[in-house]
C-alpha cells in the first residue's frame, strides 16, 4: 500500500539555519520540497562532482594488467579533489593533442604527393624576388597553359598535374586556365609538422601512463563523489532555504517537506527537542510533490527490484499494484520463457547463488529471491504445456506428458471440432487480459464508491466482458465463438454486443462526473472521438496479450531448430563436443532473448495496458527523505 503522508513546515532562527539543516538529516524522516540554491560554495562542490565523475569514466575505461589490484589509500578529500582536477585538465590536454595530431596529419595528408614542402626555401625565394605558388589541373589541361605563364612541373599522375608558377604576382595570372587551382602553402613545413605529430603522440603517451598510474585511485574518487552528493544535497538546501531579508539576529528561515504519517509523533518530539516550530497539515488534492512511499509484506516486496531497476513509482495519488504487478509478472515470465527446462536452470542457477552467498556470509541481493520465483513459475508453466529444452513429445518420459494439462499441452492431439492446442492457449492469453483489466475496472469502483462514476467504471468492466467475445470470435474461432451462438439457451453472442452497448451508454454519461451528470455528458460530447477510441482501445488491450504466446511460440520454434540442427551430431563421438556447443549457445541464446522479451512486453502489459486502465501515470515521486549517508 501507498503509507499517507503529512506535509509539515519547519520554522528557525535564520542564524542556526546550517546546525538545524545537519540536525534535521539526522532525524532523516523528512522529504523536502524541491528547493533551487545558489552559492558559491554550492557552485564548487558542483564542479568537484563533476570532476569526480570524468575521473572515474576515464580511469575506469582503462585496460589494466591483470595483476593490478584497486584499493582504496588513505588520502583527503582535498587530495582527491586536486587529483581529479588534474586527471581533468590532462584530459582536456589529450582531446588538445588529438585535434592538433587530426589537423597535422590532414595537412600531411594534403601534401602527401607533393613531397616535402619546406617553408624556409621558398621565403628565401621569395626574397631573392623569386615567388613561387603551388597549383594543380587536371593532366589534360596542364598542356594548353599560356606559355607566357613560367611553370615548373613537380610531378603528375593519370589524373592531375603539380606544378609551380614562377613569379605570378600577389594574385591569380590572368591567362591562367579557370581550371588550375592554387594549393595554399601548409602552415609550416611538411618536416616540422611529421616533429610535431610524433611530439604531439609522445606526450599523448606520457598522459595515458600518468592515468595508468592513477587508476589505482578509482576506490577513492568513487568514495568522494558520492560523499559530494550528500554536500550538494545539503549545501543546495541550506542556500536555497526561505529566510527573512532584515539581516537581524531574529530572522526566520522555513523550510516544508513531507513525512509519512506513521512517522509523525517522531518528527513533532525531535522539532520539540530542537526548539524548532512546526506545522503539520494533509496534503491537499493538488499538491504534486507529495512523494510515495510503498509499505508492503516481504513476499510483495520481492518486486522492488523490478520496479526500481524501470523507475517505476506511483502517483501518490494512484494506486499501489505491488501485489497485482508481481502475480502477473511471474505469469508472464513463465509463458514467456515457455520452457520448464529453462526454469530448472534458471532455479537451480539461482539457489546456487543464494547458498554461495550464504556460506561466504553476504547477503543475497533483493533480486534473488525474485529470480527464484520466476524459475518456479517458468517450470510450472514447462509443465503444464509439456515443453521441455524444445524436445518434441515423443521424446519425452510418459510420467512427464501426464502431468501437463490436455487442453494446452503439446502432448496430447486434438480431434475434430475440438480447438487446437494454440487456440487454447490463445484463449488463455485472451482470459489473463479479462482477468488483469477487470482487477483495474474493479479497484476503480471501489474508489468511486460513493461517486456515480462508480458506474463509469463499471459500463468500461462491461464493455472489457463483452469484447472479450467479440475478440474470441474474431482471432480465435469464428465458428467455435460465433455472434450467434446459444449456450444453454443463452444467446451468449448477443449478450456480448448487449454488454458493449450498455457499457458504452454508462461511460458516456458517468465517466467524466465531478458532481454534475449534465456536465459529464457534455465532456464526453466534446470529446466523442476519444470515447470512440475508448471502444477500439479496449479491444486492442485485449488483442495485446496475444504477444505472451506469440513470443512463447517463437521462443519454441529456436528451441526446436536447435535441438534439430544438434541432433544428428550426438551421433558422431568426434562432433559430440561441437554438438554439445551448438545446444549450450543455442539454448543460452534463446533465454537471452527471452529476458528481453520479458523485459519487452511482460513489464509493458503491467505498466502500460493494465496501468491505463487504472488511470495511472506513474508520474510518482520517490520517498528520499534528507538524511546522513548510509553507513557500510
Amino acid at each position: 500500500m501507498i503509507e499517507q503522508m503529512n506535509k509539515v513546515s519547519i520554522v528557525l532562527l535564520n542564524k542556526e539555519k546550517e546546525a538545524a539543516l545537519k540536525s534535521l538529516r539526522k532525524i532523516g524522516l523528512v522529504h523536502l520540497e524541491k528547493i533551487e540554491g545558489s552559492s558559491e560554495k554550492l557552485n564548487a562542490f558542483k564542479e568537484y562532482s563533476n570532476n569526480a565523475i570524468i575521473s572515474e569514466s576515464i580511469l575506469s575505461e582503462l585496460k589494466l594488467p591483470k595483476q593490478s589490484k584497486l584499493i582504496m589509500e588513505e588520502l583527503s578529500k582535498e587530495q582527491v579533489a586536486e587529483l581529479c582536477n588534474e586527471i581533468v585538465e590532462k584530459s582536456e590536454r589529450k582531446k588538445q593533442l588529438l585535434e592538433e595530431i587530426s589537423s597535422d596529419a590532414t595537412e600531411l595528408e594534403r601534401f602527401s604527393k607533393w613531397g616535402s614542402v619546406l617553408l624556409e626555401d621558398f621565403d628565401y625565394l621569395k626574397s631573392k624576388d623569386i615567388q613561387l605558388k603551388l597549383y594543380e589541373i587536371s593532366a589534360d589541361k596542364y598542356a594548353q597553359i599560356d606559355e607566357s605563364i613560367q611553370t615548373i612541373l613537380v610531378n603528375n599522375d593519370k589524373k592531375s598535374v603539380r606544378f609551380l608558377i614562377i613569379n605570378g604576382g600577389e594574385g591569380r595570372p590572368e591567362k591562367l586556365l579557370p581550371e588550375a587551382f592554387e594549393v595554399p602553402f601548409p602552415r609550416m613545413s611538411t618536416n616540422q609538422l611529421e616533429q610535431e605529430i610524433e611530439k604531439d603522440n609522445a606526450e599523448i603517451n606520457q598522459i595515458d601512463s600518468y592515468f595508468v598510474e592513477k587508476a589505482k585511485y578509482i576506490p577513492n574518487i568513487k568514495k568522494f563523489k558520492k560523499e559530494l552528493e550528500k554536500d550538494i544535497e545539503f549545501e543546495n538546501i541550506n542556500a536555497g532555504m526561505a529566510h527573512e531579508n532584515e539581516k537581524s539576529e531574529t530572522d526566520l528561515a522555513w523550510i516544508s517537506g513531507y513525512v509519512p504519517t506513521d512517522n509523525i509523533e517522531e518528527f513533532s518530539a525531535k522539532c520539540k527537542e530542537n526548539q524548532w516550530a512546526f506545522a503539520i497539515s494533509d496534503p491537499e488534492d493538488d499538491d504534486i510533490e507529495v512523494p510515495t512511499k510503498l509499505k508492503n509484506n516481504k513476499l510483495v516486496s520481492l518486486i522492488y527490484p523490478l520496479s526500481d531497476f524501470l523507475g517505476t513509482v506511483p502517483g501518490y495519488h494512484e494506486y499501489d499494484i505491488s501485489s497485482w504487478f508481481l502475480i502477473f509478472f511471474a505469469i508472464f515470465f513463465g509463458m514467456i520463457f515457455g520452457d520448464g527446462g529453462y526454469g530448472i536452470l534458471l532455479t537451480v542457477v539461482v539457489l546456487a547463488i543464494m547458498l554461495k552467498n550464504k556460506l561466504s556470509g553476504k547477503k543475497n541481493p533483493p533480486l534473488m529471491p525474485l529470480g527464484l520465483i520466476l524459475g518456479i513459475a517458468t517450470m510450472i508453466w514447462g509443465t503444464v504445456t509439456c515443453t521441455w529444452f524444445g524436445l518434441t513429445p515423443e521424446q519425452l518420459p510418459n510420467w512427464i506428458k501426464a502431468i501437463s494439462i490436455p487442453a494446452i499441452s503439446s502432448a496430447y492431439p486434438k480431434g475434430p471440432g475440438e480447438l487446437s492446442t494454440d487456440q487454447n492457449l490463445q484463449i488463455f492469453c485472451f482470459s489473463l487480459a479479462l482477468i488483469q483489466l477487470t482487477v483495474a475496472h474493479v479497484k476503480g469502483m471501489v474508489r468511486n464508491r460513493k461517486s456515480l462514476k462508480f458506474f463509469g467504471e463499471l459500463g468500461s468492466m462491461l464493455q472489457l466482458w463483452g469484447m472479450f467475445y467479440v475478440v474470441l470470435s474474431l482471432v480465435v474461432s469464428s465458428e467455435f465463438f460465433a455472434i450467434g451462438k446459444v449456450v444453454y439457451g443463452i444467446p451468449i453472442g448477443l449478450v456480448s454486443i448487449g454488454l458493449i452497448a450498455v457499457g458504452f451508454i454508462l461511460s458516456f454519461i458517468f465517466a467524466n462526473y465531478e458532481g454534475s451528470v449534465l456536465a459529464s455528458v457534455l465532456e464526453s460530447c466534446k470529446g466523442i472521438i476519444t470515447v470512440l477510441l475508448g471502444v477500439v482501445n479496449i479491444f486492442s488491450d485485449i488483442i495485446s496479450y496475444i504477444r505472451l504466446w506469440a513470443v512463447g511460440l517463437a521462443g519454441a520454434a529456436i528451441s526446436n531448430t536447435v535441438n534439430t540442427m544438434a541432433g544428428p551430431l550426438f551421433g558422431h563421438a568426434l562432433l559430440f563436443v561441437f554438438a554439445l556447443l551448438l545446444c549450450v549457445g543455442g539454448h543460452g541464446l534463446n533465454m537471452i532473448l527471452n529476458l528481453l522479451s520479458v523485459i519487452v512486453h511482460g513489464v509493458r502489459l503491467n505498466t502500460l495496458e493494465f496501468s491505463s486502465h487504472l488511470g495511472m501515470s506513474w508520474s510518482g515521486i520517490k520517498y528520499a527523505p534528507f538524511a546522513e549517508a548510509e553507513s557500510k
